[in-house]
This record gives structure tokens, C-alpha cells and sequence, in this order.
């Protein structure tokens, strides 16, 4: 069968240095093609070419047998090829309505029948987002959400998804996976980026695995297991590590009482929530969407402000406090590394260098007013190293640089502030096995060494195996705690459902 799209030694260079180098890849159709391979592999880069994003620096696309080129998204999706980019590319200040339907409209409108035909496509979908919601309002899955539901209606024959689960619940995948079937069903092909290698097996029918930006395996998913993919992605084995507890084995100790919260409120999104965080640990939160888990880390860290009048109290280290603004939080040693990295975490078009020192002056270490660039370098060149930041020079710019690479630079951002308390707000989504491992490793670290560390997470493995204490929130509040011994996804799980 003449496969639907076909890529024949393509290359993509970037000021000189290959991203994609003589790389092969057919998409049949009606088939759900895998495209697996850590941060920095050329997946998104591939797929790039693919939908008019970025342009071939050499080799041969085709579609339908057809030689093409496509020299922007929009002349890729006259052609039926549709990306759904990991970052969402919705217009903030517009309503999910007319996100959905941006480009289509009639020439007159009416808001009311608009949001009517929103409702009932997202319902059709299983997406339970409300159409006349400002996307700036939105969190990461639900913007999520509208992205992949845009891509869907406008009725393309390619759909390529970049990381489209990595902000979804467990019933949200659920959904997806049905709504993925059904394209199938209907002819659609489509391309499947993921870390997660368990959903590559569930759903994929073929599975192509990159490495460096050169193709390194590609055959139907009966070819593949879970350690097959890890060696082929990284070129060693990984299975044992990735989620292995600390060195010092079992939860560790606990340190001094760093924070605590007392009935803390914030409108109906936080609701009388209590909680404890001790020194040399780490604390697992875990909860669905909507939990209130990452509203609460906010006021703590100061980004979101709770209530004026019984808002509940926040403790840090026996003392009283109320943070306005995020750099009141900071000078007392608190930072909070976002999980939404491209609009909270980073200045895109900044360097990686300019983004770190920036990091550094928002925490007002540096009271400098003229500064050096060879500081700054030297600055770059201790945590790219530290946290093995993959990129062609400190002065690339952070937009150019792979999903989980963007979150080291995040992450490493806020190291520069030397804190003593890091909440850490979903630290893998979008990365691969690769730097999974790494960042488990990093958060271990700062934990043996004394910091207290919260990670918020929606990955059950990930919090079961990385925390000394698992606290589980619904409805704005935390309403159990585990020890690592009791702990299992279904306890977790009821807790944060019932």
C-alpha cells in the first residue's frame, strides 16, 4: 500500500547543526504511527516539517506519491495535515468557542449559537470544558483539550499529536484514546509523539524510534517491549533506575517543620486546607484537575493570593507570613517551578544565559546594575553542566531548545536562588525516560541535602515512588496523607475520587 505521507532521507539543520539528519518515516493510512525518542531526538522536528512549520533543509516529502514542501501551517492543513503542537498555540484572551472555531467564521455571527455549537462538539468528545471560558482562565489540560478538539474538527486526514496526554487525567486519557480509535475508524492517520511508552504500546500500530536526530528503529509494535524502546531511545537500560528510590532506600526521616498551613482559603478553588512540610524530604501531593493542588502551591509561593478575611494562615519556620508578590517568597527561600513552563517558566526569546541570570536578579542575589557578560557565562556553563542542558551554546535561545530541556532551563532558574524550599509543579510532564531519571535524581539530591521539597503530580508511579509522604487532595483541600509503606495507586486513587 503507497503510504500517505512519506519522508525520504529528510534533513533539518539549524544554523548549521542538524536537528533531523537522512531520516525515513511513512505514515499509512487509518494507522496510529508512534514517534518515540528523548528530548533533543528531532521528534518535534520531524513532525515539524511534516505540517509547514518548519522547511526541509534537504531530502524528499511526499503525499499521496505527490512531492510537497509545505511553506506554512496553513498550506499544510489545505492539504489535510493538522498538528497539535505540545505548547498550545490558542489565543489567550479568546473564548474556547472561538478558539474552536477561529478561521471559520461566518460573516456574521451570533455568540450565542457559537458557544451552543462549541458545547455540543466538545460533549461529543467526552471534553468537559465550558466553550464561554477565557483560555487564559484555563489550566494546562484543559487548554489541552481545546487544542486537540480544534485539530479534530477541522476534519484533516494527518493528525499529528505532540505529548497530548501529558496534562491529562487518567479518565482524560480514557477519553482520548476512545476519540483516537474513532479517527482511526474513520480513515484519519495519525502520529503519536509520547514519553509515556505504555501508551505507545496500547495504541500505536507502528512505532518509530529516533536518537540524536537519526532514525534508530521503526517496525509494527508487536516488534517492541518497554526495554526494547528505553535501549533504542537511550542506548542503555533504564528500567531499573527510572523510578528507584534514593540511595539511602525507604522514606527518609523527618527534618525541621519548614512550612505549615492552617485552614488556608482561597475563594471556591481552595478550601480550608491544612498541611504540613518538613526539611529533607519529599512531599507528594497528588489529586485530579480541579483538586486545587497547584492554586494552593501558588499562595504559598506567592503568585496567587488567599482570602484577606479567613484565608487561613501560612507558618514559615515558626513565623506568620503573607507573600503579595512571588519575590517576597523567594528572599525567604521559597520558589515554585511552574508546570506550565512556556508561559510561566522562561523568557523565549532570551538566551539560555540571560534566562538563568534573570532567575538570579528576580531573587534579588544580584544587586548589580551593570552586569558582566563573562559572569553570566560562567553562570550558563555551571548548570547546563549541572543538569546536562542539551543546546548548540548558552546563547541559543530557549524557544529553540526540546520540551524537557525548556524545563531544566526552568528548573535551573530557580536553583540559581538558592532556596530552601522548592515546590516542584508537575516536573516531568513532557519529558523523556532520559531526563525523567534525571530529575528524580536532582529532587533526591536537594532532599538529601536538606531542602524541603514538594512535587505535584499526576502521574501515580512518579509520586509513589519518589515521596517520603503522599498527600492527596480533592475539592481544594488535602484530605489524606500516606507513607510510602501504605501507599498504593488504588488507595490514592479512592482518596482523591471519593
Amino acid at each position: 500500500m503507497q503510504p500517505l505521507i512519506e519522508m525520504r532521507k529528510v534533513t533539518k539543520e539549524y544554523r548549521g547543526v542538524p536537528a533531523v539528519t537522512d531520516v525515513d518515516f511513512a505514515l499509512a493510512k487509518g494507522e496510529v504511527h508512534a514517534l518515540l525518542g528523548e528530548n533533543g531526538a528531532g521528534k518535534s522536528t520531524l513532525t515539524k516539517m511534516m505540517c509547514g512549520v518548519a522547511q526541509l533543509t534537504s531530502g524528499e516529502m511526499l503525499l499521496d506519491g505527490r512531492p510537497v514542501n509545505f511553506s506554512t501551517p496553513a498550506e499544510a492543513l489545505d492539504s489535510g495535515v493538522a498538528m497539535v503542537f505540545q505548547e498550545t498555540s490558542l489565543v489567550p484572551s479568546m473564548t474556547v468557542a472561538q478558539n474552536l472555531y477561529l478561521g471559520d467564521e461566518n460573516l456574521f455571527n451570533r455568540i450565542r449559537g457559537l458557544n451552543i455549537a462549541a458545547q455540543t462538539f466538545l460533549q461529543s468528545l467526552n471534553f468537559n470544558v465550558n466553550p464561554t471560558a477565557v483560555v487564559s482562565s484555563l489550566g494546562a489540560a484543559h487548554k489541552q483539550m481545546v487544542e486537540i478538539a480544534r485539530a479534530v474538527r477541522k476534519n484533516v486526514r494527518v493528525i499529528i499529536f505532540d505529548e497530548p496526554t501529558a496534562s491529562l487525567t487518567p479518565e482524560e486519557k480514557h477519553h482520548f484514546f476512545a476519540l483516537v480509535e474513532r479517527l482511526k475508524r474513520r480513515g484519519v492517520s495519525i502520529v503519536f509523539i509520547s514519553h509515556a511508552i505504555e501508551e505507545a504500546l496500547q495504541i500505536a500500530d507502528r512505532i518509530t524510534i529516533l536518537r540524536d536526530g537519526e532514525l534508530v528503529a521503526s517496525d509494527v509494535k508487536t516488534a517492541f517491549d518497554r526495554d526494547k524502546i528505553i535501549r533504542a531511545m537511550v542506548g542503555r537500560t533504564l528500567s531499573s533506575a527510572l523510578y528507584r528510590k534514593h540511595s539511602g532506600g525507604g522514606a527518609r526521616s523527618t527534618g525541621e517543620k519548614v512550612l505549615s498551613v492552617q485552614n488556608l482559603s482561597m475563594g471556591n478553588i481552595v478550601r480550608n486546607t491544612s498541611f504540613s512540610v518538613y526539611s529533607g524530604q519529599v512531599t507528594g501531593m497528588f489529586g485530579l484537575i480541579g483538586s486545587g493542588r497547584t492554586e494552593t502551591a501558588k499562595i504559598v509561593a506567592g503568585v496567587a493570593k488567599r482570602n484577606f478575611f479567613n484565608g487561613g494562615e501560612v507558618r514559615l519556620r515558626d513565623r506568620s507570613v503573607r507573600y503579595r508578590v512571588p519575590r517576597q517568597a523567594m528572599r525567604d527561600g521559597i520558589v515554585y517551578v511552574t508546570e506550565d513552563r512556556k508561559t510561566e517558566g522562561f523568557f523565549e526569546t532570551m538566551s539560555i544565559a540571560e534566562n538563568l541570570f534573570m532567575g538570579k536578579l528576580a531573587a534579588g542575589l544580584e544587586e548589580k546594575t551593570v552586569v558582566g557578560m563573562s559572569e553570566m557565562r560562567a553562570l550558563a556553563t555551571e548548570w547546563t553542566k549541572a543538569l546536562n542542558i542539551r543546546a548548540i551554546d548558552h546563547n541559543a535561545r530557549v524557544i529553540e531548545l526540546s520540551g524537557g530541556n525548556q524545563q531544566k532551563v526552568v528548573i535551573s532558574k530557580s536553583l540559581v536562588q538558592k532556596p530552601g524550599m522548592i515546590i516542584f509543579d508537575e516536573p516531568t510532564r513532557g519529558v523523556d525516560v532520559g531526563a525523567i531519571a534525571e530529575i528524580h535524581q536532582l529532587i533526591n539530591q536537594l532532599a538529601d541535602d536538606g531542602l524541603a521539597i514538594v512535587v505535584i503530580s499526576s502521574y501515580l508511579p512518579e509520586i509513589l515512588n519518589i515521596s517520603d509522604r503522599i498527600l492527596v487532595c480533592r475539592s481544594g483541600r488535602v484530605v489524606e496523607e500516606f507513607s510510602p509503606e501504605e501507599a498504593t495507586e488504588e488507595k490514592i486513587m479512592y482518596a482523591a475520587v471519593h
